[in-house]
């Protein structure tokens, strides 16, 4: 798209389209340094995410064949007592400052009315989405449509896996197993009742957690869960990305998910199952680890992770703006959605 253009083609993501989506990541993650390197494997299986409705919750721009712009929209599992509709989106460098990023913005917020209303009628909806805290740019947009900053949220790495470790002893009685489909239940009761007090959360349903777990980068081989008497207290879940390998030239270990059930801690479980989780990625060839952690946890798993070696790098915040408040209403511009507008 020249200077003088008046217009990209616009329409929703399919799935032919994710090698020009990944070209526009790469090209956003250049400029930006968000730390985000995401492969054609995984883009292509978030099409079959339960809970994404690509024809009507995603939309681009496009120049010719080429992707500059997009938005993509996950409903939540539950409203409780608010549907968060997640959504993410980015602009291409080169063809920012043309009102690509306000208007798929302003168009989610008419593509999610009817999606959440099929899920969740008569419930209160407001979007979300995050940005660096620091890229002004992305903060005077959300700003300026009216989002407002609610929570703040660290990616932290562990920039060498082969350095010494802290000491992570079993504690007595329990054992750390290694993650298998016969277990995978057991991750997930472990993951809903853990995560019940985290900002933001809702229970993984049982479509959602095997997407997840059936993810290509998913590593059940690095993943463990610890027991006491047969019954399940905590989870060390890890991924890998292609991705981000062939981007860096490292295999890193993403943590994505640490979590104990709440009679269970304040029993070192969740520190010594991550030592272990990383002694064993060490030992399988890993030489970093990632994870992303909520600046104010109420488990204070911020300074677990800083204690085993974590430091924060980027800082990113989440954007809300309220679309149908509770007891009903609808605020202006929120109709039917029209992707080709």
């Amino acid at each position: 798209m020249s200077a003088e253009a008046a217009d990209p083609t616009w329409r929703p993501i399919g799935r032919s389209d994710v090698p020009a989506w990944l070209e526009l990541l790469e090209a956003v993650e250049a400029a930006d340094r968000e730390n985000e390197h995401p492969d054609a494997q995984g883009l292509a299986e978030r099409f079959d995410d339960p809970y994404v409705d690509p024809a009507r919750g995603s939309l681009a721009a496009f120049d010719g064949g080429r992707m500059v712009a997009y938005h993509w929209m996950k409903a939540r599992t539950a409203a409780e007592p608010v549907h968060e509709f997640w959504q993410m989106g980015g602009v291409h460098p080169g063809y920012r400052g043309r009102g690509l990023g306000t208007r798929l913005l302003r168009w989610a917020e008419s593509a999610a009315v009817p999606l959440h209303e099929e899920r969740f009628p008569g419930k209160p909806l407001t979007l979300t989405g995050s940005c660096l805290d620091g890229h002004e740019a992305s903060n005077a947009l959300f700003a300026a449509l009216g989002y407002r900053r609610t929570r703040w949220f660290h990616d932290m790495r562990l920039a060498d896996l082969s350095a010494p470790l802290p000491e992570a002893s079993v504690p007595e009685g329990v054992v750390f197993l290694p993650f298998t489909p016969e277990r995978s239940e057991d991750a997930r009761l472990v993951r809903n009742e853990s995560f019940r007090d985290h900002w933001g959360s809702t229970e993984t349903t049982p479509g959602s957690w095997a997407h997840f777990t059936g993810g290509s980068a998913f590593r059940p081989s690095v993943s463990l869960i610890a027991y006491e008497g047969g019954e399940p207290l905590a989870i060390v879940l890890a991924e890998e990305h292609d991705g981000h390998r062939l981007a860096t030239g490292q295999r890193d270990l993403y943590v994505a998910l640490v979590g104990t059930r709440r009679t269970a801690r304040r029993r070192g479980l969740a520190g010594a199952l991550l030592v272990h989780v990383l002694r064993k990625a060490a030992a399988e060839g890993f030489r970093t680890a990632s994870l992303g952690v909520d600046a104010d946890s109420p488990t204070g798993a911020l300074g677990l992770y800083e204690r085993i070696g974590f430091r924060a790098e980027l800082t990113f915040v989440s954007q809300q703006k309220e679309l149908l408040p509770a007891g009903g209403g609808r605020p202006p511009g929120t109709g039917q959605a029209r992707p080709q507008a």
